[in-house]
């Protein structure tokens, strides 16, 4: 059953459309759904929406933090209203998942990322649940960090935006609790695959709190 629905992201115009923020275009999509607006609540360091499904309360939250310090805004909205850690699912982008595909997991590491990285450390465990986005893989290690601060392709920023469309369906599930009918509908992908990743456009403005695998 989850209760507070988390998408991670940088604060700030420039890094509004780039591939590391595709976690806030989930929790984004998801107020639409829901009919509500996020708003500024600075003790949470982040925008958040309150709301009441079939009687229970769910929240949605995306920090304002950068992103290696996105626990720092989790971890104090769920201390407050005692939201366990495995009533809590974190969307955010994947390195690893193609454009157009999304998986659900629970628990295991952090593979690297700043955001969940930070969230493991502030909730003190592993234990919740992750939406992973595919936003691909720019091919070369040492290209990631440019990678996720870049924009994508317009083929697969479509292909992302459809993905997570289809992954609403499985919203009603996830507040139930019924996590393998929910991990069913997120797993099933569309039948068209966006073509291979271009070369990574030219160097953005770095910053280190921003980046993260």
């Amino acid at each position: 059953m989850i209760k507070l629905f988390v998408g991670l992201g940088n604060p700030g115009p420039e890094y509004e459309a780039t591939r590391h923020n595709a976690g806030f275009w989930w929790v984004d999509a998801l107020a639409r759904e829901l009919k509500v607006s996020l708003v500024l609540d600075k003790s949470y360091y982040g925008v958040l929406a309150r709301t009441t499904v079939k009687g229970q309360t769910l929240w949605l939250l995306e920090p304002r933090t950068f992103m290696n310090l996105s626990g720092k805004s989790v971890g104090a909205l769920a201390r407050f209203f005692k939201i366990k850690p495995e009533e809590i699912l974190v969307a955010h982008d994947e390195l690893d998942i193609v454009p157009g595909q999304l998986k659900l997991k629970f628990g295991g590491s952090h593979a690297g990322h700043n955001g969940l990285r930070d969230i493991h450390a502030q909730l003190g465990s592993a234990d919740y649940w992750r939406l992973r986005i595919g936003v691909g893989h720019p091919g070369v290690k040492s290209e990631v960090i440019n990678w996720v601060l870049q924009k994508p392709s317009q083929e697969h920023r479509f292909a992302i935006e459809e993905a997570l469309t289809r992954s609403l369906k499985a919203v009603p599930m996830l507040i139930d609790g019924e996590m393998e009918k929910a991990t069913m509908v997120i797993h099933t992908h569309a039948l068209v695959r966006p073509k291979p990743p271009r070369k990574p456009e030219a160097e953005k403005p770095d910053a280190e709190k921003a980046s993260g695998g």
